[in-house]
């Protein structure tokens, strides 16, 4: 179906691909007490079921990801985000196994999100939306999973905020998850984390734009706030090496200072460049609750302080699996951080494995090609016994 974006400077008419209304008979009841039903969840599927319904992948986006994790992205006509990994003849194979990645409840790309019409007032949610939790996030993804009458997924796969969203399904729904491998994550948010995410909330709402979360009512975007939440966000995806090696002190085409506040250093052009882009394609008060949701994940405090007792219920899931990747460089979520899971993985005497793959990239790293990540997860999630997928159906 086509709709028109409601967020951007430019407002654009693209495709969106697959949705379906969840909870029509029974409401969702949301962390904050808030009851939602009958609401749009937008997904893209790849690959083919199998009979049993056995085969099927779940991936969890990241923070500011979507739906489109191996098919072109409507807006910016960019590759998926993981297109590397997942299609035929790749480590996530399409012809072996049914691949569903949904845009989380509180996005931006069709599911429901601050920029949905309330049917109350006929007006955009904007602030009026429910704040959100990840829990809330995957308690929706796991109504899309019953729509499709799958019982267990033989693995949920995420990285970052799609990490954390992988750990709530082992959580919340330990019998339904064969396979768990959460990448560059964590079990919290840190304080510097939260911190980083609130500046980017107050440039945000700082911008005379943001029109107190009414923008969309009022015909403007915050757009400056916007992007200076992505700069500074981005500073935390990229290491110190990398940032080094890819621009150094490096000018930006000249020789000399121009002393001004203009854009004299490489480093500078490249933040504003991915400030200006996100922009196009994410909306504001989506970031807000998304990064809010972040920040209150934290699987240590809701379970009385004790890490391991939130996968208590997962370790008698006698076939259940763990893998959590990590990478040398990521100081957003360093591997001291997959170190602490892991530790409260095996006192439960949970099947766990833990990967640190040397990168010089930083965050972003699972994000980027590498011979590593792409061995070490196809070495995960092919099992010899798994059934194919039924034949004669025609591709999502």
């Amino acid at each position: 179906m086509k709709i028109k974006s409601n967020f951007g400077p430019n407002y654009k008419t693209f495709e969106i691909g697959e949705i379906v209304f969840l909870a029509k008979e029974k409401p969702l009841k949301l962390s904050c007490g808030t009851e939602i039903k009958n609401f749009p969840l937008a997904y893209q599927t790849y690959g083919e079921l199998n009979e049993d319904k056995t085969n099927a992948i779940l991936i969890c986006h990241a923070l500011t990801g979507d739906q489109y994790v191996a098919s072109p992205h409507p807006i910016t006509g960019k590759d998926g985000w993981w297109d590397f990994m997942i299609g035929a003849g790749k480590p996530i194979d399409t012809e072996k196994f049914f691949v569903i990645c949904s845009n989380i409840i509180g996005g931006c790309m069709g599911s429901f999100g601050p920029k949905e019409i309330d049917e109350k007032t006929g007006e955009p949610y904007g602030v009026n939306f429910p704040i959100i939790t990840i829990n809330d996030i995957t308690h929706a993804q796991n109504l899309l999973v019953e729509h499709f009458g799958i019982k267990k997924l033989h693995a949920v796969i995420g990285g970052s905020t799609g990490g954390m969203q992988a750990l709530a399904w082992s959580v919340l729904y330990p019998q339904k998850v064969h396979l768990a491998i959460p990448l560059a994550t964590s079990f919290r948010h840190s304080p510097q984390n939260i911190a980083f995410h609130e500046v980017g909330r107050q440039a945000i709402m700082a911008d005379p734009n943001w029109c107190g979360g009414k923008y969309l009512l009022a015909k403007k975007y915050p757009s400056k706030g916007l992007a200076v939440a992505r700069m500074t966000a981005h500073i935390t995806y990229l290491s110190e090496v990398a940032l080094q090696k890819k621009f150094g002190r490096n000018l930006q085409k000249k020789e000399n200072f121009s002393f001004s506040f203009g854009q004299d250093f490489e480093v500078e052009s490249y933040l504003h460049h991915q400030g200006h882009s996100f922009v196009e394609r994410f909306d504001a008060n989506s970031y807000l609750y998304i990064t809010k949701a972040v920040d209150y994940f934290d699987l240590e405090s809701d379970f009385g302080g004790n890490l391991s007792n939130a996968f208590v219920e997962f370790a008698k899931n006698k076939n259940g699996k763990f893998c959590l990747i990590s990478f040398s460089d990521d100081w957003l979520f360093p591997p001291s951080e997959a170190k602490k899971l892991t530790h409260a993985l095996v006192a439960c005497g949970i099947d766990v494995s833990s990967v640190t793959i040397n990168s010089s990239a930083g965050h972003d790293s699972f994000l980027l090609e590498s011979d590593t990540l792409k061995n070490t997860i196809s070495g995960l999630i092919n099992p010899s016994s798994l059934s194919r997928a039924t034949p004669d159906k025609p591709n999502h």
